[in-house]
Order: C-alpha cells, then structure tokens, then sequence
C-alpha cells in the first residue's frame, strides 16, 4: 500500500482527450508547420528577394535532411532522457526554428534553423505519437492514433489558407505568425503529454530490439525497404516545389497555390481513413502497390495537363497518400516478420524513408538549380514511383513461388 505522500507526489496524468490532442499538437507544430509551412511560403521568399528560386528549393531540402538526422536520434536519445521532456524541448525548438526565419540573416541562418525545424519535427513524430497512442484504451488507440495525424493535414490546411493572407503583410510578419501560434500551442499541448509508464515502455521496447538482432534480412524486406523509399522520392516534388510550381511557373499567383495546397491538406486528413479502409479489403500487399502505381500517376499527372481539374487531382492523390502509406507500410511489416522483430524493421524503413527523401530532396533541388524545369521534377519522381511498382511485383511474384 502507497502512503498518502506518494499518492501525492505522483504527477497527474492527462485525460485521454487532452492527451490526443496534445499528440495532435506535436505533429500539428513539428510536421504539419515545420515542414509543410515552408513550400506555400517559397514564391514569396523569392519575390521578396531573400533568396533566389534555387537556394530556396536547397532549403526545402535541408528540413528533410534534419528529419533524417532527427528519425536517427530520437530512438537512442529516449533510452537517456524522458520522452516527456524530448518532447517539449521537440515543440520549443521548432517554434524558436519559425521565430528565427522572421529575420533575415542569410543562407548560413536559414539552413541551421530549417534543419533544427526537421530535427523537432522527427523527434516529434517518432516519440509524441506512439506515447499518445499507447496511453489510450486498447480499444480506441486506432480512434486516438488518427486524430493525431490529423495534425499533420491540418498545418497543411492552415499553411495553405493563411500564408497568401499572411504574406500581403510581409514575409517576416508570416513566419512571426506562425511561431507565435506554435507557441500558444505549446503552452496548450506542455501538460497534456502522459508520463505515466516511461520507464517500463522503455525497458518493454529495449528486449524486443535485443531479440532482433539475429534478424535475417530477406528479399521481401529489401524490396520493401527500396519501394517505400521510392514514395520519399516521390512526394518531394509536391512537398518541396508544387505551390512554387503553381504560383510562379505556371504564373497562378500565390493565393491559387495555397488554394491548391489546401486541397493537399485536406487530402492529408482524409487519407489514412480511406486508405485504411481500403486495405482492410483487400489486403496490405495488394493496397500498396496501388498505391505506388496510383502516387505515380498523380505524380506525374502535371506532365499531361496544367489544367485547374489535373492540379486539383494531383493535389488531392498525392497529399491523401502522404500521411497514409506509412500505416501501409506498417502493415506490410507485420505481414513479413513476426511481432517481436517489427520494431526493428520498422526502423529500417524510416531510415530508408528519411534517406531516399532527403537525399533526392537534394539532388532535385540541384536538378532545378540548373535546369529550372518544373517538369524535369515531376518526371523523376513519377518514374521512382513506377519502377517501385514493378520491383514490388515482381518481388511478391517470387516470395509466392517461393512459399
């Protein structure tokens, strides 16, 4: 029996509601602000003449290397640190990543501050959303883990709606804007975070790992390893270039591009939901490859038509799979391996994620720079997405004829 003093200092545990939300939050300021603020405000950092087409898109870039770099770190820093206070100093540091690109200082400034922005933003999404979930009843964490990826389609949405408002005021006042209201969410989401369980999670997900490491890397992995770092390559020119694309190549202006990344963002909240129900149909295996067969086409849609109708298209497929393929990945995974060695592979997919999409991030960020060719992006990552289809087919083909 616990004394009454115990009982007492205990801290307090969040109800479920407020726990959720404040994963929402984390992926709201980290992913959803952090990441995808930046495209929409891309036209507008080059018109105001802060950096050129090319060094802009090389910052774009960046966000995604920190997201590696991030992904990386965040697993070893929480068998250190409390997840809880990883967290919050996650959710500080991207807020202090949107206050300092109100000023500018140069190149050197903005890349340090858009690769912290991409550091927080994965440890927010490999730490805040799992702890949210596993804090909820068995019984609604599937309820609970989709209302806190909301967050992500819901800084699309907001970005989308806000920057070309914002923007009339001036570039500064945007970024102000947005890191003032990070802050105000963060003050909302700092006591929402449960603690309750850190130390027995951490040492429950420690023997899993140490099981793991006899794990025999197969074909099905390999291949699946390759394929979902395919869908990195493929989402960089629409969460890098598109509204830029919109707004200064095709000469629509800043508020047509935002409408169309709105449309991604809503795409982004419905997604997970469809495609969800879509794999529970007809299966994991058979859901993704449709799904990079069908991400390839609204890739690739823009090198057909520039149409309002084909914009609107490519908006809505490609920002509905964003947030949606890592749940199929997820459950390719647990088609491949047992439970107890899902962890580990799961890692080796975000690594592979986070590889092919920083670094084709780069290279299409360097194709542009000499290039200047909107189309040239479009096609790279359209022809990732298909050989990826083709690779995961074949490789389900032999592991049939294999069994």
């Amino acid at each position: 029996m616990q004394s009454p003093a115990a009982v007492r200092d205990r801290p307090q545990e969040p109800s479920q509601a407020r726990a959720a939300l404040a994963g929402l939050i984390a992926l709201l300021v980290g992913i959803g602000f952090g990441r995808f603020g930046y495209p929409p405000l891309i036209p507008a950092l080059v018109l105001a003449g802060w950096f050129d087409p090319a060094q802009a898109a090389y910052l774009g870039a960046t966000n995604l290397a920190g997201y590696l770099v991030g992904a990386a770190l965040a697993p070893r820093l929480a068998l250190h640190f409390s997840a809880t206070g990883l967290i919050r100093t996650a959710l500080l540091a991207a807020t202090a990543a949107l206050i300092a690109c109100a000023f500018p200082l140069g190149f050197a400034w903005y890349f340090a501050w858009r690769l912290i922005s991409g550091i927080a933003g994965a440890v927010l999404m490999v730490l805040a959303s799992p702890k949210v979930v596993a804090f909820a009843p068995g019984g609604r964490r599937g309820r609970v883990a989709g209302i806190v990826f909301v967050g992500v389609g819901l800084g699309i949405v907001l970005s989308g709606t806000l920057v070309p408002w914002l923007a009339r005021f001036g570039v500064p006042e945007t970024w102000l804007a947005f890191g003032i209201a990070s802050a105000a969410l963060t003050a909302v989401a700092w006591k929402g975070l449960p603690s309750t369980g850190e130390r027995a999670h951490a040492s429950v997900e420690g023997a899993p790992a140490r099981r793991a490491r006899g794990t025999i890397v197969t074909l099905p992995i390999l291949v699946l390893g390759v394929t979902y770092g395919c869908f990195g390559i493929g989402f960089v020119p629409h969460t890098v270039f598109w509204v830029d694309y919109i707004a200064r190549g095709l000469g629509y202006g800043l508020v047509a591009g935002g409408g169309y990344w709105v449309l991604f963002g809503v795409a982004a909240c419905l997604g997970p939901v469809l495609i969800g129900w879509c794999a529970d149909r007809i299966g994991f295996a058979r859901s993704y490859q449709v799904s990079l067969l069908a991400n390839g086409a609204f890739v690739g849609l823009p090198l057909l038509s520039a149409s309002p109708w084909a914009l609107a298209v490519s908006s809505l497929g490609v920002g509905g799979l964003v947030t949606a393929i890592s749940s199929l990945a997820l459950g390719r995974i647990s088609e491949l391996v047992p439970l107890d060695r899902q962890r580990q592979v799961w890692g080796w997919m975000t690594i592979s994620f986070s590889v092919f999409y920083a670094g084709s991030g780069y290279l299409l960020s360097f194709l542009f720079a000499r290039s200047g060719s909107y189309p040239l992006l479009f096609a790279f990552g359209a022809v990732a997405l298909i050989a990826a289809y083709f690779l995961d087919l074949v490789g389900t083909r032999k592991r049939s004829q294999a069994s």
